[in-house]
């Protein structure tokens, strides 16, 4: 979108109260900055916790928002399947609390899911309608925290995401990305070794905010796929990203296999917008020119 346009659009805005759940992280931080004009009230750990139904509830009817964004997941995917049960507790109880709690306000809600729900196996890019079959904790938790979305909101956006990147890093992760990680291991000058067969979207959360602004401003509520457009694997993405980094590093890949990560991943995750589409929205642009920008942007 151009910039013009993106500046009217924030200029017709200022009348929402959002509560942005997961404000630390790496979308929550990028929706703050697009929702900058709006009343927002930021939830996080350790001042509040999901996993507390009275709490989320006490702290929702205090504000009372007319729009929840929940980025609050327990994101580390080995993490997860190391322990299934507190993954549940974050991502099926936890977002089952905040629908709860959204309702009860007469919030409309949205949902950040992930491209984990998906197996991989169909080989070309998955639609909204798509049959979801996680293959880890990891997606069989957000599966489950969608679900709980689907039976208790009337008004909701559930938004499935891929390869997120952005400048605050994610806290589940050690306040980093995948992108940081690449630059940090390129300026040690360290053999990077990266997997080269599993095919995914890089998806910048500085383009997802925008674009989940504009879905917003549509009021058309359900499943969308919200990514930057084209694929990759994460060893072309790392490529990419020494390249454009202008840095001296040696990118070599492996597979899946060899790397040896506790939970299984799709080999082949990536999204089509076509509910996107449908709704009158531009798709993303291509992951390249976003990741560009990211890039320069962390120079500046």
């Amino acid at each position: 979108m151009a910039k013009l346009e993106w500046q009217r659009r924030k200029e017709r805005s200022g009348d929402m109260r959002i509560a942005i759940i997961g404000s630390k992280g790496q979308l929550g931080s990028a929706l703050l900055n697009v929702f900058a004009d709006e009343d927002c009230l930021e939830i996080d750990l350790p001042a509040h916790d999901i996993t507390d139904l009275a709490e989320i509830c006490e702290t929702m009817s205090g504000f009372s928002p007319n729009l929840v964004v929940h980025t609050a997941a327990m994101t580390n995917v080995d993490g997860c399947e190391r322990n299934p049960e507190l993954a549940y507790r974050v991502n099926v109880l936890g977002t089952r609390n905040v629908a709860v709690a959204a309702q009860q306000v007469g919030a409309r809600l949205v949902y950040i899911s992930t491209d984990y729900v998906f197996d991989g196996e169909k080989g070309s890019p998955y639609i909204e309608s798509d049959c979801p079959r996680p293959l880890s904790a990891y997606g069989i938790s957000k599966l489950g925290g969608e679900y709980a979305v689907r039976y208790i909101m009337e008004k909701y956006y559930m938004v499935r995401l891929c390869g997120l990147y952005g400048h605050a890093g994610c806290v589940g992760k050690g306040s980093t990305n995948f992108v940081e990680m690449v630059i940090k291991r390129a300026a040690e000058k360290k053999e990077i070794r990266v997997v080269s067969d599993q095919i995914v979207t890089p998806t910048s959360t500085t383009d997802v905010s925008r674009k989940l602004f504009e879905l917003i401003e549509k009021g058309k509520y359900g499943i969308y796929h919200m990514t930057n457009t084209g694929s990759c694997s994460w060893y072309e993405f790392a490529a990419e990203i020494v390249k454009l980094a202008g840095m001296d590093a040696e990118v070599l890949p492996l597979t899946a296999e060899q790397f040896g990560a506790r939970a299984m991943r799709p080999g082949y995750s990536v999204l089509d917008n076509l509910n996107l589409r449908r709704a009158g929205l531009d798709d993303l642009r291509n992951w390249k020119e976003a990741l560009k920008d990211y890039i320069e942007s962390r120079n500046n």
